[in-house]
């Protein structure tokens, strides 16, 4: 039986971009894709929202051995490898091999798909991850706190939504890169 997990690179102040949409500040260097790349490498299965995905699928075509690094090559041979499910009403093709959309997000369906994986999967993306959140289906959050706060954007976690957790892990970079890793404890949704 495999676990939902939520990764997420935010700013210290819990948004994945600025206000103007801008998260160039997000790019791990290369001790923080190293950690990153350890911790998916068990995971079989991405979901995505259609913003994720459309972010997400560069790893499609680059690097190349001209144009990457070593850990980008390997980051991208992973995301190539792994099946993505993409929930998007407006997507009408998937432009990347192993994938696929989605129309509507069923969190009971997801939840069977995860509990008959054999390997963990991964979600991504702040609205789907929101539902996912919502409905009490995501078993663990990663999250990579970057030593910058934006002052808004969007948030990385939903704001009508109590989660316990019960930390396990904890990591520093260098670069001031804070990782920590978070098994849910329990969710309510504020508005029932």
């Amino acid at each position: 039986m495999g676990r939902l997990i939520y990764s997420a690179i935010a700013s210290l102040d819990g948004y994945l971009d600025d206000p103007a949409g801008d998260s160039a500040w997000s790019a791990p260097d290369d001790e923080a894709l190293a950690h990153i790349t350890e911790g998916e490498r068990p995971l079989s299965t991405y979901l995505y929202g259609r913003r994720m995905y459309e972010t997400m699928r560069i790893w499609q075509t680059w690097p190349d051995e001209d144009t990457g690094s070593p850990l980008d090559l390997e980051w991208a041979r992973m995301w190539r490898a792994a099946e993505k499910i993409v929930y998007s009403r407006t997507l009408t093709d998937a432009t990347s091999p192993a994938t696929r959309i989605e129309r509507e997000f069923d969190p009971a369906v997801v939840r069977r798909l995860v509990e008959e994986s054999p390997t963990d999967m991964s979600i991504g993306g702040a609205v789907l991850a929101g539902q996912a959140l919502a409905a009490g289906i995501i078993d663990e959050l990663r999250w990579y706190s970057y030593p910058v706060a934006v002052g808004g954007g969007n948030p990385w976690l939903p704001r009508d939504v109590r989660l316990d957790l019960e930390l396990i892990e904890t990591r520093g970079f260098a670069s001031g890169v804070v990782f920590s890793r978070y098994r849910v404890a329990s969710t309510r949704n504020r508005r029932e």
